[in-house]
């Protein structure tokens, strides 16, 4: 799984747990760093966050939606809540500040039948 976020705090907050789960977790701070990784690595869930340093989150999200084999995407927020036509295709919505059961549970929602070995 892949999290971009331009705070280095919720990058490791969010590696570290997922992680502890099984999962195996890359860390983006930008949206170019975001799709260096996409485009050299298979991702299967993709948190990222809204406002990034860079541009805004949901463009990637729908730049994704028409690949074949693209991601399961949440989006995460400590702005405002996105209305249902905001969320570019995103699954899910998680909203800062957000507990660690909620973290774990999207994921692994998003994550289905995918080895949580995989990223």
């Amino acid at each position: 799984m892949l999290v971009v976020d331009d705070e280095p705090a919720i990058r490791m907050l969010c590696r570290l747990n997922l992680e502890l789960e099984g999962f195996r977790v890359l860390e983006a701070g930008s949206l170019a760093a975001a799709r260096s990784i996409l485009d050299a690595e298979p991702v299967a869930v993709l948190l990222v966050d809204v406002h990034l340093g860079d541009g805004d989150g949901r463009d990637l999200a729908r730049e994704l939606a028409g690949r074949d084999g693209a991601p399961r995407i949440a989006l995460l927020t400590g702005t405002y809540e996105l209305q249902e036509h905001e969320r570019a295709g995103a699954e899910a919505l998680i909203e800062k500040p957000f507990t660690l059961v909620e973290l774990v549970s999207t994921v692994r929602r998003l994550a289905g039948d995918v080895d949580s070995s995989m990223t």
